[in-house]
C-alpha cells in the first residue's frame, strides 16, 4: 500500500525537523512545557487532554490510561482534530520530548496558544513504573486506550 502524504504534512514535519537542528546549534527556545509529574496529576484530574503522539508501534507497548492517541505523521492532516481553544489546554508526549517538543513549536506557529509539551515522555513514564494500558486500534479518528 502506497501512501502519499500532504504538503501541509511534509512543511510540518520540516518545521519539526528544522526545529531540532536549530537546538543543537543555539540556546534552547523556550517553549511552554510540563513535567511528567505535573502532566500525570493534570490528567488524572481531567483539566488536560493529553495526546499521545508516538507511532502506532510505539503505541503497542503501552500508553497511560486517558490518553488520546495521534501518530506524528498524521498530525499534519489531522490538526483541525486538535483543540485550539485557549480554555482547553492540550499535553503532547512523545517517548522523550523530542518530537512533542518539535510538534508543539510546529502548532504555535500555526497559532495555536494552549499546547504544551511533557518533558521526559513516555520513557520516563514507564521509568517511573506509572500504570500504562493497552491502546485500542482505530485509524480514521484520535482514539482513546482501551479502560481496564
Amino acid at each position: 500500500m502506497v501512501v502519499f502524504f500532504s504538503r501541509r504534512f511534509w512543511r510540518l514535519m520540516a518545521l519539526g525537523v528544522l526545529s531540532l537542528c536549530l537546538q543543537a546549534c543555539s540556546p534552547e527556545v523556550a517553549l511552554p512545557h510540563v513535567s511528567l509529574e505535573q502532566a500525570r496529576a493534570e490528567l488524572e484530574a481531567g483539566k488536560v487532554l493529553m495526546i499521545d503522539i508516538r507511532e502506532p508501534q510505539e503505541h503497542a507497548t503501552g500508553v497511560a490510561q486517558g490518553v488520546v492517541l495521534l501518530p506524528t505523521s498524521q498530525v499534519a492532516q489531522r490538526v483541525a482534530e486538535i483543540p485550539k481553544q485557549a480554555d482547553q489546554p492540550v499535553l503532547l508526549i512523545c517517548h522523550t520530548q523530542s518530537r512533542s517538543r518539535a510538534v508543539t513549536q510546529a502548532l504555535q506557529e500555526q497559532g495555536f496558544t494552549n499546547i504544551r509539551y511533557v518533558h521526559g515522555g513516555m520513557s520516563g513514564w514507564a521509568k517511573r513504573g506509572w500504570p500504562m494500558v493497552k491502546p485500542q486500534v482505530k485509524t480514521s479518528a484520535m482514539t482513546r486506550p482501551c479502560a481496564l
